[in-house]
């Protein structure tokens, strides 16, 4: 999807951090693994390496923060989290708001990036400009090809 909108170099790279240990590992876990809710007491004297489900959810949202922060196309890199606990949502450069959408309708969620954002919409913060652009192509495309140009 990336290359039919002309982001060559952001589609050999997307997501690549995913292959990180600090990312693979706590996915594989997650999405694969198998883990009980407590450890009983001979497991938590003399197993205490073995993990909890609590244990896996932790390493995953740790993971996740650190997939966000490491690529630009998702929405969430562009929030600034203020000292005094505000949030605001910083312009988010084209090229990467076309990677989001090429990325949310690859997924499949739905379909197409219309229905999975229709979905997400209440928990999703962008820049007023950010989002209008979204939309707009979103509403736009049943496909990411050829997105339209914020200019």
């Amino acid at each position: 999807m990336c290359w039919k909108n002309g982001l060559y170099w952001q589609g050999l790279v997307h997501d690549l951090s995913k292959w990180r240990p600090s990312e693979f590992i706590p996915y594989a876990r997650f999405f694969y693994g198998d883990y009980q809710e407590e450890l009983n007491m001979y497991e938590k004297i003399y197993h205490w390496k073995l993990k909890t489900k609590k244990d896996i959810q932790h390493d995953f949202d740790v993971a996740w923060l650190k997939h966000i922060h490491r690529n630009p196309h998702h929405w969430q890199y562009w929030i600034l989290l203020e000292d005094s606990g505000g949030e605001i949502a910083m312009e988010m450069p084209e090229k990467y708001v076309k990677e989001m959408l090429c990325d949310w309708w690859a997924t499949g969620n739905g379909g197409n990036s219309k229905d999975w954002y229709e979905k997400v919409k209440k928990d999703t913060k962008m820049a007023d400009s950010t989002q209008k652009y979204f939309e707009k192509a979103v509403q736009n495309s049943t496909t990411p090809y050829l997105l339209p140009s914020n200019k």
